[in-house]
């Protein structure tokens, strides 16, 4: 009864009216940019070093990146792939790639868009698409709705999704009890939160790009070996993606539907919670975290994503499922059902060997999970201060905030991965409907913005920022701060 309640709801956020606005926004940010995610992407990398020292609030830009990298790379990039090709067929990561590309350009304006309308609260940075729907748009009616969602999605339905990867990963790997591993997580999750931002931030510029680095290179490693394949998984992926594989045709709605869904889930662009860290970011412009974020997604989708797809389908460790249930493609493997976190394991244990394959996943996921974990809560918290600002209520309503998504770190390890990934997705795509539409109705802002930081650019200049200038409102940090 309730996980039909639950797929009911997940069917009506996720309609294709949805998937629809995400690719149309990524093209209207993206040609009313004039593709700035290909024209500065030089300037992307080169920005991630750079950071405001006059200002003493905030973390560096380099640690934004990380805790928005650490809130991407997560099990989207190991299950969630998996997901999308035994669902979607190969084609899936095609159309992962184009939302991933598209959505550089819609990750780029809600990043600077955090960073116009963030505040100073209590010594650290606060913003986001509340933040912004609030100063922006006039509607703080609007923004109450969407930090609702974000606190509910964040604290409660996100991270058991997580949680549960991590569980079963280790529970199929070590023959160990699900609970015991979920407590475990519980555990030291808690111990990292409770230290606030800073140390979440340190960890994750710590461990996000160091999983990341070594888990392409195994799977490098792992496509060198199976060279002779590449092409024609290449290939098959582009064929699938536009309803040219006769055995997939019948699937080209599934196709696109799920690449772009777990594509988003993966790289959050447009979801509304990475523009929450880059607003905690020191920069003397908007835009150079704007540039940055739109970074971050070309790392999580166009190379950890790709790395597990070509892995998966270069070793042929998958089976493709119609919407009834039916198999369309069979694995090599015998024993493999539905996709989960299997496909990548018999992948890399193609290489490795069963035992070392499923314990290099285990950990690997355990990494990608567990910074994502750290992420979610920085989300989550920054919506509470929004809702409850200064004083004893927010103190006590960070607290219980702690206590819920620690809980929920636990039951995740207990269930069942469909509800989770079910619950998981309404809590994405209602934060998406809300912030696509806001940052698309602001999108004005966002274009002045990169405007004036190419105009400084071009004369030579560091960039600055002045909202006066470019006669934007409600922009008070920077006015005290200009």
């Amino acid at each position: 009864m309730i996980d039909n309640i639950i797929n009911t709801v997940n069917g009506w956020v996720w309609s294709p009216a949805l998937v629809g606005l995400c690719l149309l926004a990524g093209l209207y940010f993206s040609f009313g940019t004039r593709f700035v995610q290909v024209r500065r992407f030089g300037a992307m990398a080169r920005l991630l070093f750079s950071t405001d020292k006059t200002q003493k609030t905030g973390i560096t830009s380099f640690q934004a990146f990380a805790m928005a990298l650490s809130g991407r790379v997560g099990t989207g990039n190991i299950v969630g792939v998996a997901t999308a090709i035994g669902y979607g067929g190969p084609g899936a990561i095609v159309w992962m790639w184009i939302i991933a590309f598209l959505g550089a350009g819609s990750a780029f304006a809600e990043a600077t868009l955090a960073q116009i309308f963030k505040e100073n609260h209590n010594g650290e940075f606060r913003g986001g698409p509340a933040y912004y729907i609030e100063k922006g748009l006039r509607a703080r009616w609007l923004a109450i709705i969407f930090a609702v969602c974000a606190v509910v999605a964040c604290g409660l339905f996100l991270p058991p999704v997580q949680s549960n990867g991590i569980a079963m990963s280790f529970a199929n790997t070590f023959r160990i009890n699900p609970a015991w591993i979920g407590l475990g997580v519980a555990v030291l999750i808690g111990i990292v939160i409770i230290g606030g931002v800073k140390r979440i931030a340190n960890v994750a510029q710590i461990v996000a790009p160091f999983m990341a680095i070594l888990y392409i290179l195994l799977s490098v490693v792992i496509l060198v070996i199976h060279a002779g394949e590449v092409p024609a998984v290449f290939g098959d992926m582009i064929r699938s993606a536009f309803g040219l594989n006769e055995a997939l045709g019948g699937i080209l709605g599934s196709t696109i539907a799920w690449g772009v869904k777990r594509g988003i889930y993966s790289n959050e662009a447009g979801q509304g919670t990475a523009p929450i860290v880059a607003a905690a970011a020191k920069v003397s412009h908007p835009v150079k975290q704007g540039l940055v974020q739109a970074f971050s997604v070309y790392v999580d989708t166009l190379l950890v994503c790709t790395a597990t797809a070509v892995m998966i389908l270069s070793c042929q460790t998958y089976n493709v499922y119609d919407a009834q249930g039916g198999l369309l493609v069979t694995s090599t493997v015998a024993e493999l059902g539905e996709p989960d976190v299997s496909y990548t394991t018999a992948a890399i244990s193609t290489l490795l060997g069963p035992g070392l394959g499923g314990l290099v996943v285990s950990f690997a996921l355990f990494f990608f999970a567990f910074t994502t974990i750290m992420a979610y809560y920085y989300y989550a918290e920054t919506n509470l201060v929004y809702l409850f600002g200064n004083g004893r209520k927010e103190h006590v309503c960070i607290w219980v905030l702690r206590i819920v998504l620690i809980a929920a770190v636990f039951y995740g390890s207990l269930n069942k991965a469909s509800l989770m990934w079910s619950l998981g997705d309404i809590g994405v795509g209602t934060m998406a409907w809300i912030n696509i539409v806001s940052i698309v109705l602001l999108s004005g802002i966002a274009f002045r913005a990169l405007r004036s930081y190419e105009r400084q650019k071009k004369a030579g200049k560091e960039p600055v920022f002045d909202p006066d200038e470019l006669k934007i409102k409600n922009a008070d940090f920077w006015k005290k701060n200009s």
